[in-house]
């Protein structure tokens, strides 16, 4: 009996690695221009966000461009790392930090926006009922638009993670058993 390997030819594109990670690099770098935008004094959507990130991008003082400036990297970062794990690499130490660093933030990105969605919409839908005031249409952007975004994001680089670890990699070797029962 033959064990059957699937043959590797390199390519990365099997299992959708390459549009998921297409599509977690947009939806990253859209992210960090709309916080470019507002950070340099854009106010369009910028009472969707509400709260501590609205006051803090409105009062535009230089600790607040210091902290736009970070989240802007930050997220350009998570595009980059995105689009790294489209492109295969034979250095494995730097592929191990990549898929790690990808690991972790779409564990992040995942979490952080399916809990916010998901408490938004109880909260929209009356299920939840918090003890201060709502300002509902900034959380209605939350659930549908901002939240959404990050779980979007977290699980399109999630798809494209699983995908650089298991579709990616060359076939195992097949090893003197293997060879016997040939």
């Amino acid at each position: 009996m033959h064990w059957m390997v699937a043959p590797h030819n390199g390519s990365v594109t099997d299992g959708g690695l390459r549009p998921a990670a297409a599509v977690a690099a947009g939806l990253a770098f859209a992210s960090a221009a709309v916080t470019a935008y507002w950070t340099f004094g854009g106010t369009a959507l910028l009472d969707t966000v509400g709260g501590y990130p609205e006051e803090l991008a409105r009062s535009r003082t230089t600790p607040a461009v210091l902290v736009g400036l970070l989240v802007i990297a930050v997220k350009s970062v998570g595009g980059v790392i995105a689009l790294v794990l489209a492109k295969p690499s034979g250095n494995r130490i730097r592929r191990r930090v990549v898929v790690v660093a990808a690991a972790v933030g779409s564990a992040v990105l995942t979490v952080y926006g399916g809990l916010l969605v998901a408490v938004g919409a109880l909260v929209l839908t009356g299920v939840l009922e918090p003890d201060g005031p709502v300002d509902r249409r900034a959380l209605s952007w939350h659930v549908l638009l901002w939240d959404m975004w990050f779980l979007l994001w977290g699980l399109s680089l999630a798809v494209a993670t699983w995908a650089s670890v298991h579709l990616a990699r060359p076939p195992a070797r097949r090893g003197a058993a293997d060879r016997v029962r040939s």
